[in-house]
């Protein structure tokens, strides 16, 4: 695999603070296990609350934690004063999610000026093994970095 230099200096901690900005990751309980530029890997617990009806790890989870590992995979390699948004992905259910820890891990593909493809997997750690049970292919735009979300309750207000 390609090795990739960042174009920020500061990638990680800016990296480390946009995904901590991302509530859903927090609700969803899913942290950065190890970050490289152009890499990330995310970790996620099982919870019953996240199944569908057969207990498996619903799908738009899987692709919610896939999703923010290839954002912050290619927000790695943006340049100072970047914001990153996904514009288009495919995911390919393979298995089952089932599990007691998920892995969500993307790799850059392709870096660009303003988009970037990505490349993730997640796995289900169940009895000691590690299970491939999706796959997903990302496409992410660089756009400049805007003001912080207003605060809470200005955003209710405006809803």
């Amino acid at each position: 695999m390609a090795r990739f230099q960042p174009k920020n200096p500061d990638y990680r901690e800016i990296a480390i603070d946009t995904f901590e900005r991302q509530h859903a990751m927090r609700t969803l309980g899913i942290s950065i296990a190890r970050l490289e530029p152009g890499e990330v890997d995310l970790a996620m617990a099982y919870s019953p609350d996240f199944t569908q009806q057969n207990g498996f790890v619903h799908a738009g989870i899987i692709t919610a934690g896939l999703d923010s590992a290839c954002g912050i995979a290619a927000f790695t390699l943006m340049p100072v004063g970047s914001d990153i948004l996904t514009v288009e992905f495919k995911t390919n259910l393979l298995a089952p999610a089932r599990g007691r820890r998920f892995a969500f891990r993307a790799t850059v593909v392709k870096p660009g000026r303003t988009l970037t493809v990505c490349e993730g997997r997640a796995y289900a750690e169940h009895d000691g093994a590690e299970t491939l049970v999706a796959t997903m292919t990302g496409t992410l735009m660089a756009l400049p970095r805007r003001e912080r979300a207003a605060s809470k309750e200005n955003v209710h207000a405006r809803a």
